[in-house]
């Protein structure tokens, strides 16, 4: 199907991709903006993005099959932590992602009083660490779905765990008093459907918390293509602060609360992208995680003014519009 494609680009003779239109308001009529490579894990392949003409979304088009894509979610992938050794740094990198989950808790308690009745949805839990983290604080019900087979954790068990496509699962409408997605609808292969469900399982007095990278960020700016939320040809579409706002009034949610910042910490996306930019694909965790602290304790200066710079992430907090 290389006629899909604005630009020659080069990638293994198993892939198989398939035209998709915008995701936002349905043209195919669009313009190229950037070919992206996986400069994560450093494998082969070439992924073209493009802006949509009519509302200016931009998304992989064409993209990897969706059965293809699980490929680029091994055990390399940083989310699914397979890894746990990690030497005289081990306690350090334990405190760096348990952290991470430590944010999102700071984060969503703004907006959501939890306890024992609480019910809480991680969309894209990945291995579940802030499920299981909200869970022994709050002592919540928390479920997760993620579409990756043979996740594992300690106490994962404790997870009511749907494997598969969000909106393919059979769940009871109006049950969960707060639905989280942490970089999980840059991924999705049918946004639209992803929020019909989360809007039809959500409480009415719920909340829908998402996390996304933001293209219209300092980062973007500065790496260009090699910036690490381009991160094909997992991220399918690359959202600015204006479509991402606008994708979910139109889909039935209104806004309480945006900000250009997130749990995510944004020195990775520095880190990452500088690596991708000067030295190439493949981030080796195991060659870089000794400058990777180092140059994350040089530029905590900068890092303690993240809320107001625009790095590299966004969030935003809804509800169901009434």
């Amino acid at each position: 199907m290389n006629e899909l494609f604005l630009k020659k680009v080069n990638n293994p003779a198993h892939y198989r991709f398939e035209k998709v239109n915008c995701y936002s308001c349905g043209s195919d009529d669009y313009s190229l903006f950037l070919i992206g490579q996986e400069d994560l894990t450093g494998k082969d392949g070439e992924f073209q993005y493009v802006k949509c003409n009519q509302c200016q979304l931009v998304y992989q088009n064409p993209r990897i099959s969706v059965d293809q894509i699980k490929e680029f979610y091994d055990g390399e992938y940083i989310a699914h932590r397979k890894k746990k050794n990690w030497g005289v740094l081990t306690p350090l990198y334990e405190w760096t992602m348990n952290k991470h989950d430590r944010e999102k808790d700071k984060l969503v308690s703004k907006h959501v009083r939890f306890d024992s009745e609480t019910e809480i949805l991680d969309v894209g839990c990945a291995v579940g660490t802030f499920l299981l983290h909200m869970n022994k604080k709050y002592n919540c019900k928390i479920s997760g779905v993620d579409f990756k087979e043979g996740l594992e954790y300690p106490g994962f068990d404790k997870i009511e765990f749907y494997e598969g496509l969000f909106y393919e699962q059979e769940m009871s409408s109006k049950r969960y008093d707060l639905i989280t997605m942490w970089h999980f609808l840059e991924h999705d292969y049918d946004p639209i459907k992803t929020l019909e469900k989360a809007k039809e399982v959500l409480k009415d007095d719920g909340k829908l918390i998402i996390e996304v990278p933001r293209l219209d960020s300092f980062t973007y700016r500065l790496f260009g293509k090699k910036w690490p939320g381009v991160q094909a040809p997992q991220h399918t579409i690359l959202f600015d602060k204006k479509k991402f706002v606008e994708m979910m009034e139109r889909n039935g949610f209104k806004v309480v609360k945006y900000r250009a910042w997130g749990a995510f910490p944004p020195y990775f996306y520095i880190f990452a992208g500088a690596y991708f930019k000067l030295i190439g694909k493949g981030l080796n965790l195991n060659k870089i995680i000794f400058p990777y602290f180092l140059g994350q304790l040089l530029l905590t200066p900068v890092l303690i003014f993240q809320k107001v710079l625009n790095l590299s992430m966004q969030t935003i907090v809804l509800e169901k519009a009434k």
